[in-house]
C-alpha cells in the first residue's frame, strides 16, 4: 500500500508560474476558442537598405491585392497600410460545418534618416512583396504613391 502514495505539493503550480493556466478551460465553458487557436493579426515585415542616393524598402504583404495597398511618404516618414481579408470554409459531404472570416488592417510606419524626394518614388508589387525605391532629398511634401 505504501507504493500507492504520491507526493502532493500545494504550491507546485505557483512555483511554475503559469499566470494563464486555466484560461483555456474558462473559454471552453463559454464555447470560445482557445488562446492558442486565436490567430494573431498579420504584420507587415520590412527590409530597408540604403545607398548614397536612395533607400530600398521590401515589405512582405502576401495575399493582398495591389489595389488595397496604400503608401504615403511625408518628409522622412513612410507609411504602408492595407486591408486584409481571409476566409476559410470547412465542409463535410456538401454541408458547411464551419465558416471563418477575418477582415482587418495592416499598418506599418517608420522614419528614415534622410528626407525623401516624393516625386521620384517608385513602387512595385509582385509575388506578395512590395518594393519601394525612395530617393533622398533635402525637402519634400506629402504625396500618395501609385503602385505599378
Amino acid at each position: 500500500m505504501a507504493y500507492n502514495l504520491t507526493h502532493f505539493n500545494p504550491f507546485a503550480r505557483l512555483a511554475r508560474y503559469e499566470p494563464m493556466h486555466g484560461i483555456d478551460g474558462l473559454l471552453q465553458e463559454f464555447n470560445l476558442a482557445s488562446l492558442r487557436d486565436l490567430a494573431s493579426e498579420p504584420q507587415i515585415k520590412i527590409d530597408v537598405t540604403e545607398n548614397e542616393r536612395a533607400y530600398t524598402v521590401k515589405a512582405e504583404i502576401p495575399g493582398v491585392k495591389k489595389e488595397d495597398i496604400r503608401v504615403e511618404v511625408e518628409h522622412n516618414q513612410v507609411s504602408i497600410s492595407t486591408e486584409t481579408r481571409k476566409e476559410s470554409e470547412q465542409k463535410v459531404k456538401d454541408t458547411i460545418v464551419r465558416t471563418e472570416r477575418y477582415v482587418g488592417q495592416q499598418y506599418r510606419s517608420f522614419m528614415l534618416a534622410h528626407e525623401i524626394d516624393d516625386g521620384k518614388v517608385e513602387a512595385a508589387y509582385q509575388d506578395g512583396v512590395l518594393t519601394l525605391t525612395l530617393p533622398k532629398k533635402s525637402t519634400v511634401q506629402s504625396k500618395k504613391i501609385v503602385i505599378n
